[in-house]
């Protein structure tokens, strides 16, 4: 399958990235199920805490507007050097809407995608199991 969009519109959401503190712009995209794509993006806040992950930014929209099964994952840094993972609150975040074998593509500003599975970023996943009971 071809991920450019959902790349492309990683890329494209980090330009609108509120990232006054660190400088560091993110941008996330979530492929539905029926093809559609949901972005976010970070918004940082001076009390760090209530800072808002590009991941789980899109996550928010996406299921705002009932789309909560997504297939592939896109993550975008505009301002590092090297590929920029989903943290680990985004990635418990992303194992409530994804399955293990979701592929998620991530980059820095070289755009040059590393892609790992959910599963392999975020192993041996206890409380998804308890989700299933």
């Amino acid at each position: 399958m071809d991920y450019t969009n959902l790349k492309e519109a990683a890329v494209f959401a980090s330009r609108f990235s509120y990232a006054p503190y660190s400088a560091f712009h993110v941008g996330a995209a979530l492929l539905c199920t029926d093809g559609s794509i949901f972005t976010g993006c970070n918004i940082e806040n001076r009390s760090y805490g209530l800072t808002i992950c590009a991941e789980r930014s899109a996550v928010s929209t996406a299921a705002g507007c009932g789309k909560k099964v997504f297939t592939a994952v896109a993550v975008y840094c505009a301002d590092s050097p090297s590929p920029v993972p989903p943290c680990g609150a985004c990635r418990q975040v992303l194992s409530e809407f994804c399955s293990g074998d979701v592929p998620v593509f991530y980059a820095g500003r070289d755009r040059n995608f590393k892609m790992m599975t959910l599963g392999e970023l975020y192993p041996e996943d206890s409380l998804h199991d308890l989700k299933q009971n």
